[in-house]
């Protein structure tokens, strides 16, 4: 690698600006200070509160300073984590939980049950503001003792020791958080996971240090600094220029081309995020021809194939072929003339079109701008104008949770844990604090399918809603998304089904 000039360190991306104290990226063979270029800031470090702690990209920086009750491995498999052993008893009316032994915070104080009992009476406390609270309230009178954690089953969840590996499935300090406050906490955060918080710049930079004491074993990287470089051109910029090791959603045909010479390798693989587009239940899409026309009207492999390079699955549910309740006999035609008659049928054509407006992210995701500019071409030729708004991820989190989105709003939905209650459900719910499409049909069907316990029943059940929405157009599921990784051939990435980036996964290769 040629030796990087000061000019040339901060060139890659505003974030760098910051890095006053950044040396440049070392030989491969010998890194001592592993850079990652990001694609999303880091609004907040609890991983349980708030807008982010939803965030299926954020994950992979939560997951590297705090450990979740159950581990998820990179096949999406749980293993044991902070717990060793979980399950009800036999008529399911209590949960128990067995504790890992010897593990410590990162200041050195003794990680007990008491720390995973307070951890899941606040998440289950609708003051603490967890946007998943409706899931862990479901757990109640929970209590340590020795190294067991018991609770009592308030209302039967089917996936709650699925949560426990996904969405604010955290473990927190209760000792540390209680005298030091949520500010407190903020400014100084600390986890069991594989590495500690050693600097923090706002919109810049994280620089993590390894855990020596980690239980999962010392990383391989002693030094970690993960760039927060939200522009797509400006990441690649990173890795080619040599300011980064890795990094991650580019477009597909720059992962092509850089991944083909020596100098830089490349990882791909399918993961769990699926790209699609909320229809929110206002303006004109109260009109289920609106609504079925947009669908139809969208060439989904076409955009696949020429704007992601063909690295893309389409899919016609909020269900990808690896989860459980994927039924591929459900499917939404992409047909351009019945969109047309559709259309005509309420009054609209290419000369009198429906207008609303489109939202999305551009650069958060690979071509995500583009799509929905194709998208927005294709419903042009139909009958159907609408306007592109660009915003950024998390301004998406807050419109939607105030069910403030545009009529249509693309986004990147995570459903690592492969449940229908985990894409269909709370994407779809209307009372859940993710959706928005309020209908009350909806709502009838999928609320039994909550507490169901005869499996078969609850995985068929969630069948008849998918279905239910693809007949009636109440989202457009686009894609299964194939996430591309760009590393120095010094690294070796692992990459992890969740769409997590995980600097602890990452050794010297």
């Amino acid at each position: 690698m040629t030796k990087v000039s000061r000019r040339t360190m901060l060139k890659g991306s505003a974030a760098a600006l910051a890095l006053t104290a950044f040396a440049g990226p070392a030989l491969a063979q010998g890194i001592e200070e592993l850079v990652i270029a990001y694609n999303v800031n880091l609004p907040s470090w609890d991983p349980t509160v708030g807008p982010s702690a939803v965030n299926p990209t954020i994950q992979g920086i939560y997951q590297s300073v705090f450990d979740q009750f159950i581990l998820q491995q990179p096949d999406l498999s749980p293993a044991p984590g902070l717990l060793t052993e979980w399950g009800w008893n036999e008529d399911k009316t209590k949960v128990m939980m067995k504790v890992r032994e010897g593990v410590t915070w990162h200041d050195g104080s003794p990680f007990t049950a008491e720390d995973v009992a307070w951890s899941l009476t606040r998440a289950a406390d609708e003051a603490t503001g967890n946007p998943i609270q409706f899931i862990w309230s479901t757990l109640a009178n929970v209590k340590a003792e020795g190294n067991m954690v018991t609770a009592d089953v308030a209302r039967f969840e089917p996936t709650i020791f699925k949560w426990m590996y996904f969405l604010t499935g955290y473990v927190l300090p209760k000792d540390y958080y209680e005298k030091v406050g949520p500010e407190g906490f903020e400014a100084a955060p600390i986890g069991t996971g594989p590495y500690m918080v050693d600097r923090f710049e706002r919109n810049a930079f994280v620089r993590l240090k390894a855990n020596p004491n980690y239980w999962g074993g010392k990383p391989d990287f002693e030094t970690v600094t993960i760039k927060f470089v939200t522009d797509a051109a400006s990441r690649v910029a990173e890795i080619e220029s040599g300011n980064s090791h890795v990094t991650l959603e580019m477009p597909y045909e720059e992962y092509d081309r850089l991944k083909s010479g020596d100098a830089i390798s490349g990882t791909d693989a399918p993961i769990s995020d699926i790209g699609m587009i909320f229809i929110n239940d206002v303006d004109v899409m109260l009109d289920p021809n609106v609504r079925m026309a947009a669908a139809m009207a969208i060439d989904k492999q076409t955009i696949i194939d020429r704007l992601l390079s063909g690295y893309g699955v389409a899919i016609d549910t909020l269900q990808t072929p690896e989860y459980i309740a994927y039924d591929p006999s459900i499917s939404v035609p992409y047909d351009p003339e019945k969109a047309k008659e559709l259309l005509a049928a309420s009054g609209y054509s290419p000369d009198n079109p429906v207008k609303f407006k489109i939202q999305t992210t551009r650069g958060f995701k690979p071509k995500d701008y583009e799509m929905v500019q194709a998208i927005v071409g294709l419903w042009r030729r139909v009958g159907i104008e609408a306007e592109i708004e660009v915003y950024e991820i998390a301004k998406h989190y807050e419109l939607r949770a105030a069910d403030e989105l545009a009529p249509a709003a693309f986004y990147n939905w995570g459903n690592s844990v492969a449940d229908p209650t985990t894409s269909t459900g709370f994407a779809m719910f209307g009372p859940s604090p993710h959706s928005v499409w309020d209908g009350e049909d909806l709502v009838n069907m999928i609320g039994p399918l909550w507490g169901e316990a005869d499996e078969d029943k609850r995985i068929a059940g969630w069948k008849d809603v998918d279905k239910y929405i693809a007949d009636n157009a109440l989202v457009i599921p686009l894609l299964q998304y194939v996430q591309p990784i760009l590393h120095v051939p010094g690294v070796s990435v692992t990459p992890h089904a969740s769409g997590a980036l995980l600097p602890h996964l990452m050794k010297r290769a």
